[in-house]
């Protein structure tokens, strides 16, 4: 296997090997370090790399699954963190670089998961500034390796970009508006927004308390379902969490699709969609349908208000969360988050009541849609992975932020879980890709669905910038 091939590996793979003791952890660990040391300086993905820890782990894996202790499909996988979850002994930065001196007493909850499951953990991953839409000005934003004009995506960057690398085999991920969705839809990764409360954000920076969730970035579908099954579960620290433990999102994922049903509105995913996002979902569907889904047309509600008023949402919550540091430490903090944080203060009651009274309307509304169908598919953005500057040149627009979330916030409001899917190349090398959304707790069924789909389209996994 080659230096590209061992990073590009699946993660559930590469863990079947590491138990039937084809290969070891620490050898394993020790090429993804070096892989890391080789690649990430161009790629940038990296906050912080964690070698003796994550040595320390791997030779306490290869002794246990030596010994015939295999703890499930994580064992000895190199994995890497966003910089939102605390690790023990370690920085939590948050894009900030200023908060250098925040180093964790403890593991974040699903930190400490992935290690109970036998992880080793790489280090943690680059984001935007307080996992907002743009980096910090003293931090150098990750370069997408499927092409350096393109975006990165926003929040999880350094998430997407070092997943689609190859510089670990799976990481975490947080979205509030679409930060796990996006950046997998620009590294044209699988990934998994599950529904708020199935995972704990105990331990984990928020950015805005009601709309955050925390969730797996990987290149394969049963590798995200091997990763939330690890992290999801209820949580005592975290009296949000959902009650119940996981169930195996494995045992279930090769069911199928037969008799399930694919909510679609045609008008949705087609009115002011690029050509090359509406072919990947029309792709999507007409795979689905061949394994023997049924498409039933739905009609999405109107998410404008809710949208627009995300950002009341997110502003006035990401005030309370930055409470302690902001306006005391604000050269620590950009212009633009300092305006973000200001805005979010000056918010009267009544603009806060309004945008939760506008989501609660949502929500139920998009619950009733979903009521007749078993998942609902649906862009992640208008067009195919836009450049950099095309990016920022949006993010100056009175609305542009709006825009930016206008197909992803829906879900972070409601709730609902969410799986990304890639849906291959345009003509210009850009990704594109769709979502599907499920009620809530029903993961198990968008990873079936994705797993179906998974089986036939054959999607490019080799960045040109990670060989």
């Amino acid at each position: 296997m080659t230096h590209s091939e061992l990073g590009l590996a699946g993660l559930v793979e590469t863990g079947r090997g590491l138990a039937a003791k084809e290969m070891s952890p620490v050898a394993l660990t020790e090429a993804m370090l070096a892989r890391i040391a080789a690649l990430d300086p161009a790629i940038k993905s990296y906050a912080t790399v964690m070698a003796d820890q994550a040595l320390a782990e791997a030779r306490q894996a290869e002794t246990e699954i030596a010994s015939g202790d295999v703890r499930g499909p994580l064992h000895g996988v190199p994995l890497a963190v966003k910089d939102l979850c605390d690790s023990e002994g370690v920085p939590t930065m948050a894009g900030i670089p200023g908060f250098k001196d925040r180093v964790a007493r403890a593991d974040a909850t699903v930190v400490r998961r992935l290690r109970d499951a036998g992880a080793v953990i790489l280090g943690k991953l680059q984001l935007t500034e307080g996992a907002l839409a743009l980096h910090h000005p003293d931090v150098a934003p990750p370069v997408n390796p499927w092409n350096a004009d393109l975006w990165c995506g926003a929040s999880s960057s350094g998430s997407g970009a070092a997943t689609a690398a190859g510089l670990c085999f799976g990481s975490l991920g947080s979205d509030t508006g679409g930060s796990i969705r996006f950046p997998c839809y620009t590294h044209h990764l699988v990934g998994l927004k599950p529904t708020w409360g199935r995972v704990s954000r105990h331990g984990v920076f928020p950015l805005s308390d009601t709309l955050d969730h925390v969730g797996p970035m990987t290149r394969r579908v049963e590798d995200a379902a091997a990763m939330l099954g690890a992290i999801a579960g209820q949580d005592p620290n975290d009296p949000t969490s959902l009650p119940g433990a996981a169930p195996d999102y494995l045992a279930t994922i090769d069911d199928g699709v037969s008799g399930l049903r694919v909510g679609y509105d045609e008008r949705y995913c087609s009115d002011t969609i690029d050509a090359p996002v509406t072919a990947a979902i029309t792709r999507g569907l007409e795979i689905l349908k061949a394994r023997g889904a049924e498409i039933v047309p739905v009609s999405m509600p109107d998410s404008t208000e809710a949208v627009a008023l995300w950002g009341t949402l997110c502003a006035v919550e990401a005030a309370i969360a930055h409470a302690a540091t902001y306006p005391e430490r604000q050269d620590d903090y950009s212009p633009a988050y300092r305006g973000f944080l200001d805005g979010g203060q000056a918010a009267a009651g009544v603009d806060y009541a309004r945008a939760t009274i506008a989501r609660r309307e949502f929500a139920g509304a998009f619950a009733a849609m979903l009521a007749p169908v078993d998942v609902f598919i649906a862009p992640i953005m208008w067009s195919p992975v836009p450049s950099t500057a095309d990016f920022l040149a949006l993010c100056e627009e009175p609305d542009g932020l709006t825009r930016i979330v206008t197909y992803t916030s829906p879900q972070d409001l409601t709730g609902s879980p969410a799986l990304i899917l890639p849906g291959g190349l345009d003509a210009a090398g850009a990704p594109v890709g769709f979502q599907l959304v499920g009620r809530h707790l029903d993961e198990a069924r968008l990873f079936q669905a994705g797993m179906a789909y998974q089986r036939d389209a054959d999607w490019p996994t080799q960045p040109p910038l990670a060989v």
